[in-house]
């Protein structure tokens, strides 16, 4: 029909907000120990074993020292979306349900009842999903102040890709109308040549 809204771009949509929503149970940071947060794992250890602990429990922890110092920079740990930001989760998982609502419903229409706008709103969904999981990108939480550094990992960068998978379907081309100039043309070519025309 024309004008409608093309079923490729519903489609792309859909899977976009099936990304987003998949991608907030993955892992969006990377936990690593910092050379203070070592320091300071040092430092209270140090004086918890020379006030309670006997002469191999100091020989002991001395040589965990070392260890620990080869820590500082690498990754210990991951933290999803789902489990460190409580609040956005559930906003993500909000806009994910609504963008499929609107891209499903409509792709669940026979494309002759299917309305000019249909699947429009996922593009106002799928932006504002993508300014909040860059915000998250740029002011990362800090779970235990300068103890800890988060790197990114890639459940936020499929969130960002999701959401803007969404914002995409949601913009892609109208279709063509379905008689095209072409088409009208022949069919009056036709009609002059054989005395008879379409639909009489």
């Amino acid at each position: 029909m024309a004008g409608d809204r093309s079923r490729y771009g519903l489609v792309i949509s859909a899977l976009g907000a099936i990304v987003l929503g998949i991608s907030v149970f993955l892992p969006w940071y990377g936990v690593s120990l910092t050379a203070t947060g070592i320091a300071y794992i040092q430092e209270v250890s140090g004086q918890l074993v020379a006030q309670y602990g006997n002469a191999s429990l100091q020989s002991y922890m001395a040589g965990l020292h070392g260890t620990l110092d080869g820590l500082a920079g690498q990754q210990v740990a991951a933290l999803s979306a789902h489990q460190i930001l409580h609040e956005l989760n559930v906003i993500l998982l909000a806009l994910v349900v609504l963008g499929l609502l609107d891209t499903l419903l409509a792709l669940a229409r026979p494309v002759a009842t299917t309305p000019a706008g249909a699947g429009a709103s996922v593009v106002v969904l799928g932006a504002l999903a993508a300014m909040l999981v860059l915000y998250r990108m740029i002011d990362r939480p800090s779970p235990a102040g300068p103890l800890l550094s988060l790197s990114l990992r890639e459940g936020a960068w499929l969130a960002l890709l999701g959401a803007l998978s969404m914002v995409v379907g949601g913009l892609w081309p109208r279709v063509k109308p379905a008689t095209s100039a072409s088409e009208a043309q022949l069919r009056g070519a036709w009609s002059g040549l054989s005395g008879w025309t379409p639909g009489a």
